[in-house]
């Protein structure tokens, strides 16, 4: 059966690329892999492979791995990224089940202006039609992380003005391995990451398999007060469980050929809320929760999976295929809105407001809106790419081009309950609203994708031109309230873009290289807000130009200047707004310098002993190029005028680290800091029509961590999360300011058989 997307089959993707693969026999070939008769199984998809391939890409890029996630016991990807160059996290939990990720100076709201990846298949629910939706991958149960920036990123998309995260999953040992992992820490925090897998021979082919279990589950480092007529709780954590499988099979044939399947399995169990606290709280009692948010709680369930194919029909030509298919289901059943007699009607509002404060707190007169957020989203599709070396008298070739047909779309079927507190703080009546109350709507997305890129080589010199293509059908259906057929609106369009690019790499020695380049970024707003609200595609040019330095006697080194010229910058109102998503912001400039240093001086030395050393710091200066008006304070970049700072993107970051380490001991200590930026665009220092206005305080966090290799299978573990107890206000949002995690411990094992 041939899936048909309108214009695109999938069948006439794959088949353009191979009858290409004949153009090989016609060039002088230059071997794409050489293959021995131990060669394990060909090597999964990457997008940029180990930390040493980042030397060859035509752009920045930055690889954390499995070693590294590991040391400190992170889990929360805002912890794992905030050593990477460039990237701005943007706490909201604590725990890092809700990340905010921008890439040189993109929105990061939800991470939307970037294009979220596993094992090189989108994954967020629905990367087109729902770009804010929340969902990530689980960090701790990844073997590494690939960050792409700049005009290397031309082959994905559809979001690139904020660059690509991929996340790299377990892989399939080569011998039978056993791996174990658990950890007990702080708010009765625990971890468990088991795997086992192998890879045999047999008359048909090598066959690999995996089997993985992630677990984390805590009690939360918050605590809901108590009200007049609620005695407070404790509980203010989550349950998170994910399983995984994975099979591949390369056949025992002179053609080099690869079968990959994995089906993983999410599932989220959260008491969260999007609720903040008062300026004065906040600082006070940065783990508080108030007692109107004790109903609040995110269920998420989440079925992802592929099957991939990988082949070699000559020397310089590989092919990758995938199939994907993946559902997501979520409903954040959280205090949405607020109405006070005389007073605020919004807890945004309400958090300013000796009324609504009182409300919130359990100890007067109101009434509270309880959104069930019920959601449920779908992905599908096809890509396909080809890497094909070659070359054209004196010019090497290293051609990669490719195409992805996809569909992804958002069913919200939402529910307004509403509960009334009297002036003693006791609930006196719980509304249970009509399904469909809250927002009731489908959207959908379907896209085509092409692009093509070639890295031309002379000498020393490479240049390496791309363009990237896409056509994506977009449609949305307004529903009347409490029902699943009654239209109260509709629409259909299309949107079409080309997205060029262009970077060099000048070899000017074995060991350094000076790189650069420019390249179009776009991000895609929803069909909603593109149809019905005319928000139009954000654009923006990008610039680098960078040096790097690998050499043998363990020290490497990037300093990367970086400009982004928003042309129309697109603000989002995800989770903040109900009636439109996003909205068009105007322009915007982004520039900075970005810079990384590792160095080990014991590396050649004799002692078994190493010290490994990094250091990674960006400097940015991210300002609005115009004037925006206020809308009621939804958006943050309401307000702004020419000249102030884009919020959440602090000027400075630095991230230093040093270990000490044996075969048998060994510590690591880690130290982040960023400095204070601004919750909205109109660059307030205090809060004053709303709760996300104010500073974002500048932080100082130290993470220590140590082992000992009991025997040859074993080894014990233990760490200290945020040393020194540092607190401070890391996000106004959704609703209102939330302070970062205070002192964790945590103690463990690790085994490896």
């Amino acid at each position: 059966m041939i899936m048909n997307f309108g214009r695109f089959s999938y069948l006439s993707a794959a088949s353009s690329l191979f009858a290409f693969s004949g153009f090989a026999q016609d060039v002088e070939q230059t071997p794409l892999l050489q293959l021995t008769g131990d060669q394990p199984l060909l090597e999964a998809m990457t997008v940029i492979g180990n930390k040493d391939e980042v030397f060859e890409l035509p752009g920045s890029g930055y690889v954390v791995d499995a070693e590294e996630i590991r040391a400190q016991n992170y889990t929360n990807v805002n912890r794992v990224l905030a050593k990477v160059p460039g990237v701005y996290v943007r706490e909201e939990d604590g725990f890092g089940n809700f990340p905010n990720i921008s890439l040189r100076g993109a929105d990061g709201t939800r991470s939307e202006k970037t294009t979220v990846m596993e094992d090189g298949i989108l994954s967020a629910p629905a990367t087109y039609s729902a770009p804010g939706a929340y969902y990530s991958p689980r960090a701790g149960r990844m073997n590494g992380i690939e960050v792409l920036k700049g005009s290397s990123q031309i082959k994905y998309g559809p979001h690139t003005t904020g660059g690509v995260i991929n996340y790299r999953s377990t892989l399939i040992p080569e011998e039978s391995t056993f791996y174990g992992r658990y950890t007990h820490g702080s708010d009765n925090t625990m971890l468990g990451h088991f795997h086992y897998g192998n890879t045999v021979d047999t008359e048909a082919g090598k066959f690999g398999y995996l089997f993985e279990i992630f677990g984390q589950r805590s009690d939360g480092f918050r605590e809901i007060q108590p009200g007049a007529n609620y005695g407070g709780s404790d509980k203010t954590g989550f349950e998170a469980y994910e399983p995984m499988l994975k099979l591949a099979w390369e056949t025992d044939t002179d053609l080099q050929q690869r079968f990959e399947f994995k089906y993983g399995y999410s599932n989220l169990d959260a008491d969260e809320s999007y609720v903040g606290l008062s300026e004065s709280d906040v600082r006070r009692h940065p783990d508080w929760r108030y007692a109107a948010t004790r109903f609040d709680n995110i269920q998420t369930e989440h079925h992802r999976s592929y099957l991939k194919y990988v082949v070699d029909p000559t020397d310089n030509l590989r092919i990758e295929a995938a199939g994907y298919y993946s559902e997501f289901a979520r409903n954040w059943y959280k205090l949405d809105g607020v109405s006070i007699p005389d007073g605020p009607s919004s807890v945004r509002a309400a958090l300013l407001d000796p009324a609504g404060l009182a409300f919130l707190e359990g100890r007067g007169v109101g009434t509270g809106r309880v959104r069930a957020n019920n959601r449920d989203y779908k992905l599908y599709g096809f890509q396909v790419g080809a890497d094909l070396d070659f070359a054209t008298g004196a010019l090497e070739h290293g051609l990669h081009f490719g195409a992805r047909a996809h569909r992804d779309q958002i069913r919200r079927f939402q529910r307004d309950d509403n509960f009334v507190q009297d002036a003693t703080g006791a609930v006196t009546d719980f509304i249970t609203g009509e399904e469909g109350s809250g927002g009731n709507r489908f959207q959908e997305s379907t896209a085509i994708a092409l692009w093509l890129q070639d890295t031309v080589t002379l000498g020393p010199l490479s240049v390496t031109p791309g363009v990237r293509f896409e056509s994506i059908d977009q449609d949305y259906i307004d529903y009347v309230s409490g029902s699943t057929n009654t239209r109260s609106g509709t629409g259909s369009d299309t949107i079409d873009f080309v997205a060029p690019g262009i970077s060099f790499n000048l070899e000017l020695s074995e060991t350094e290289q000076l790189f650069g380049g420019v390249f179009k970024g776009v991000s895609v707003p929803g069909p909603r807000a593109s149809i019905r609200s005319g928000v139009d595609l954000e654009e923006s040019i990008g610039y680098e130009l960078g040096f790097r330095t690998q050499r043998d006697n363990g020290f490497s080194g990037e300093l990367v200047w970086f400009l982004s010229d928003f042309d129309n910058l697109v603000g989002t109102d995800a989770g903040f707004g109900d009636d439109n998503e996003e909205r068009n912001a105007g322009e915007a400039t982004v520039w900075g310098f970005e810079g990384s240093l590792r160095y080990d001086p014991l590396e050649t030395s004799d002692l078994d002993l190493s010290l490994p050393m990094y250091v990674t710091a960006t400097w940015t200066s991210a300002r609005f190029d115009n004037d925006l008006a206020s809308s009621g304070g939804d958006g943050i970049y309401d307000g702004a005028t020419e000249g102030n700072e884009i919020p959440y993107v602090p000027e400075l970051q630095l991230a230093v680290g040093v270990g000490l380490q044996t075969e048998k001991w060994g510590g690591n200590l880690d130290l982040t800091y960023h400095s204070e930026t601004f919750g909205t665009g109109d660059n307030a220092s205090d809060p004053v029509n709303s709760s996300r206005q104010g500073e974002i305080d500048s932080l100082l966090l130290l993470d220590l961590s140590a082992y000992y290799q009991l025997n040859e299978n074993v080894k014990l573990i233990g760490g200290v999360s945020n040393l020194t107890d540092e607190r401070g206000v890391v996000s106004r949002v959704p609703r209102g300011p939330r302070a970062n995690q205070g002192r964790q411990f945590w103690i463990g094992a690790e085994i490896n058989y």
